[in-house]
């Protein structure tokens, strides 16, 4: 079966031939991109509870993690659409995987200082390298196809997103969660060298797993630096680029209520994630380790769904299954407020499923027709997940308000998901062209 070509409006520019082959492997090198940062962002949901206890945080202070990371999205979404469109797809991707690489290795001195500035240094840094690879591979993924699969196709790449989510919380549960934890009571009541050699313990259990990916992303930036691959050009693409020139694109409607929606998804899903280890503690009554586990197969729930809504698109719209999936993770949502034992964590577990499509989608509709304003359009979508700055806070705050009743704090993502909604119903319309430009 032969592989789609790409739209007539975007023309291949590389020195070898257009074969097939080369867009499978330009698929292939890609993919590999959405598993590692996946890999970086899902080991966040054992690195929060961790450091909480690691360097004794509040749930408010613990969620800092997030708004290091995810303030980075917000920061970087220009200057790496900038990057992009002066120097192409590969160029942005190894800068990307540089930077990501960077702030991987500041986890090292911060584990030996156990300083949670150098801790949210290295996520900040980190986040700025996630920012640029995601607005490179996300449209470069959709690209690479017909325009009428691209939600799908965008779908299966984040599909090993998924595998990441899967995979990332066990390995941080086998290699950085020790089981042990201690009330603030019992900790005051150790000998004070047994509670620093404790804490420092704890702190330094994060060292080798990052340590590793580090390598693994050095790897990957050197494969990319001599391995060929194609490089879409579009024919219309300003030789000058601007701030102006970004924020013109905001006249397209749908893009602007699909940057809302990733806004809104990105808080909900980071929400779910980064407190999930506690309230399975607290609300589903299992051990920390037993909680890490549990994470993972919320990862694989996440992961089998979106191969299954990569699989459903061929019968459905893919804004409908967006709607649909909406509607039922605000009843899960519920669950997860009022049910208690296990039951909350398989309230959770469901909305791993049902979360799954959400970001490529909102993505892949927010950039249609967007013709050489896609570049621009992808790093405000990128932009948006700076929502996962915000809201994660938001829930620490309303958790310590509440003497830590971590359920109450379920409220957020429930919100959130009332905005997924809309987008899904509504906001994903693209307006009649007039003359070329949007109305």
């Amino acid at each position: 079966m032969a592989l789609p070509t790409p739209p007539p409006s975007s023309t291949l520019s590389t020195e070898h031939s257009n074969s097939d082959k080369k867009y499978l492997l330009a698929f292939i090198l890609v993919t590999t991109l959405f598993f590692l940062w996946g890999f970086a962002h899902n080991l966040d949901g054992i690195l929060i509870p961790h450091l909480r206890k690691a360097l004794q945080l509040s749930n408010r202070q613990s969620s800092l993690v997030d708004v290091a990371v995810f303030f980075a999205y917000f920061i970087m979404g220009i200057p790496a659409g900038i990057i992009l469109k002066k120097w192409g797809y590969k160029t942005g991707i190894i800068v990307g995987l540089l930077i990501f690489a960077l702030g991987v290795f500041m986890f090292i001195p911060a584990a030996d200082s156990r300083e949670y500035g150098l801790f949210l240094g290295g996520l900040f840094v980190l986040g700025c390298g996630l920012t640029i690879l995601e607005t490179a591979a996300n449209p470069y993924a959709t690209i690479l196809g017909k325009p009428e699969t691209s939600s799908a196709r965008l779908n299966l790449a984040q599909s090993f997103n998924g595998l990441a989510t899967f995979l990332a919380p066990i390995v941080g549960s086998v290699f950085i969660l020790s089981g042990k934890e201690y009330t603030k009571e019992q900790l005051a009541a150790m000998p004070e060298i047994d509670k620093i050699t404790y804490l420092t313990n704890e702190a330094a259990s994060v060292k080798s797993p990052y340590f590793i990916l580090g390598i693994c992303l050095l790897l990957v930036t050197v494969a990319f630096y001599f391995v060929k691959f194609p490089e879409i050009k579009d024919d219309a693409v300003e030789k000058k680029v601007s701030l102006g020139s970004f924020l013109k694109v905001f006249q397209y409607r749908h893009l602007s209520w699909a940057v809302i929606a990733q806004f809104f998804y990105v808080g909900a899903q980071v929400c779910v994630t980064s407190f999930f280890i506690r309230v399975a503690i607290k609300g589903g009554g299992i051990d920390e380790k037993t909680a890490g586990y549990y994470l993972g197969i919320y990862g694989l729930l996440f992961m089998i769904g979106r191969f299954a809504g990569t699989f459903f698109m061929r019968f459905m719209e893919p804004q409908r299954l967006l709607a649909i999936y909406s509607a039922i993770c605000l009843i899960l949502s519920i669950f997860s407020i009022t049910l208690a034992g296990k039951f909350v964590v398989y309230a959770l577990g469901g909305l791993g499923f049902f979360m799954s499509i959400m970001f490529p989608t909102i993505f892949s509709l927010g950039i249609k027709d967007l013709g050489a304003d896609t570049k621009s359009g992808a790093s405000l979508i990128v932009m948006g997940i700076v929502g996962g700055a915000f809201f994660p806070y938001l829930m620490g705050w309303i958790i310590d308000f509440y003497d830590d009743d971590i359920q109450k704090g379920y409220y957020v993502p429930f919100i959130c998901f009332f905005f997924v909604l809309y987008f899904g119903i509504s906001g994903y319309k693209v307006p009649n062209k007039i003359n070329g430009s949007q109305p």
